[in-house]
């Protein structure tokens, strides 16, 4: 009998180390981490275990890189971890770390580009931020849907600008399909071009189609369009003026400027928002050929010039009161 008790040590001792590792093992899966405060934390596109592994150890939020390398591949239920930045929180376990890189709860950086902004001042905003790589010249005017993007840390400012881009060309494209037989545009780009003085000549979302409208009749009856944007944007490529047009640039002949040129512009003046564009593809039914603004930010307009007239002496009083003028 005591021999056979002394047969069952070896077992017994076998056991219990299996079970102090196993122990030991979930024990460092699943425990509090030593992480003293809460950190971001960027997975870069292909990042493996190995090397994610190297950089969690580095920033303090594991104490071992091999170990958690172990026990993430016994553990873990799979090692593919998803590209992007994270929040780890403080004392994270080991275990709660891997489905936090596993998950969806990816940091959403936002880059906006407001509606009208030009695409020099678009290429600046990429330009000015930091986290992103590579250089970016402006792209053609138009051709970037004023929207707010998702972005990545060491992205290239070029595959942001793409998606940018690529939004405009389906947006477009969609609007285009379900076109009025009242718009003036033949192509899509005529559509961008008059969308884009629409969007530089008001502010307030409920004119646009009145805008539209009285801009294509303008196109429909040959009138001068007589946009002042226009004449701004060969000088400054979008960005403000800064000061009073002078009458030397109201008279200027270029490709642009609409108060010396019948039709539209040869190409957009700004980036177009998604309303302007369907506001020039489905224009409101209007008689109006004139508008002035009546000092909210908003234009009256006028059937005829008589009417504009009068409505123009009514503007300059109100600014004479102001001490504008």
């Amino acid at each position: 009998m005591a021999r056979r008790r002394r047969s069952c040590l070896p077992l017994v001792a076998a056991l219990l180390v299996i079970v102090g590792a196993v122990g030991w093992g979930l024990g460092g899966w699943i425990s509090a981490g030593p992480l003293e405060q809460q950190i971001e934390f960027d997975v870069r596109q292909g990042a493996g275990l190995a090397a994610l592994s190297d950089d969690l150890e580095a920033q303090g939020a594991i104490r071992s890189a091999t170990m958690f390398k172990l026990r993430a591949r016994l553990l873990g239920g799979g090692t593919e971890v998803r590209k992007g930045s994270f929040l780890i929180p403080k004392a994270a376990s080991e275990a709660t770390i891997l489905d936090i890189l596993k998950g969806d709860k990816v940091i959403r950086r936002l880059i906006t580009i407001p509606e009208g902004m030009p695409s020099i001042m678009v290429a600046e905003r990429l330009l000015a931020n930091k986290d992103l790589i590579g250089t970016v010249p402006a792209p053609g005017e138009g051709t970037v849907l004023p929207d707010s993007y998702d972005w990545q840390k060491g992205e290239t400012r070029a595959a942001v600008l793409k998606r940018m881009q690529a939004a405009m060309d389906r947006t477009l494209a969609e609007l285009w399909a379900k076109r009025s037989p009242r718009t003036v545009a033949k192509t899509p780009q005529e559509a961008l071009i008059l969308a884009s003085i629409v969007e530089k000549e008001t502010g307030k979302p409920e004119e646009r189609r009145m805008v539209a409208g009285l801009y294509s009749n303008r196109v429909r009856q040959g009138m001068l369009l007589q946009a002042d944007p226009t004449i701004i944007y060969p000088i400054t490529r979008g960005k403000p003026l800064g000061r009073r047009i002078r009458q030397s640039e109201i008279q200027a002949v270029n490709g642009y400027n609409t108060f010396t040129m019948v039709g539209l512009p040869v190409g957009p003046i700004t980036n177009p928002g998604r309303a302007s564009i369907a506001a020039v593809l489905d224009p409101s039914e209007t008689a109006a050929l004139f508008m002035v603004a009546d000092g909210t930010g908003g234009h009256v307009s006028a059937d005829t010039l008589q009417q504009h007239n009068a409505n123009v002496a009514k503007w300059f009083a109100l600014r004479k009161a102001r001490g504008e003028l």
